[in-house]
């Protein structure tokens, strides 16, 4: 019976892991730098990656973070102040749903932390039923 409680313990404890979205987050970026850290994002929440130009189509924007869903895939008008004038510009934000999937290289990212859990708990759960 215990062996049983412990499974579904398991199970659960895989699934919890794989709830909490991780993306990469750079607040605001020029051309292709971007240095970026990594989010864990709230309820409700995906991965998104954010560009667009500025100062008469001569800057290129760059952000990456985690947005609500009703936001994501949307063109947004901003205004960018330098210290002579305003200008507006557009982001457009492109949304995406798995694990570090925000990032400018395009592979895909598995979270590290949740590969772990998921092997060790493999492991201990054979050598248990065994």
């Amino acid at each position: 019976m215990n062996k049983v409680i412990f499974a579904s313990f398991a199970v659960a404890l895989c699934f919890a892991v794989g709830q909490a979205l991780q993306c990469y987050e750079c607040k605001l970026g020029f051309w292709d730098f971007c240095i970026t850290t990594k989010k864990t994002c709230d309820a409700g929440q995906q991965c998104f990656s954010g560009s667009g130009v500025a100062v008469g189509s001569l800057l290129k924007l760059k952000t990456k973070g985690c947005l609500d869903v009703n936001k994501c895939n949307k063109t947004e008008q901003t205004n960018f102040t330098s210290s002579s004038s305003t200008e507006l510009y557009q982001l457009n934000k492109t949304c995406c749903a798995t694990d570090l999937c925000n990032s400018a290289l395009g592979h895909i990212h598995v979270s590290v932390g949740s590969m772990a859990l998921s092997t060790i708990t493999t492991i201990f759960m054979a050598k248990l039923l065994i």
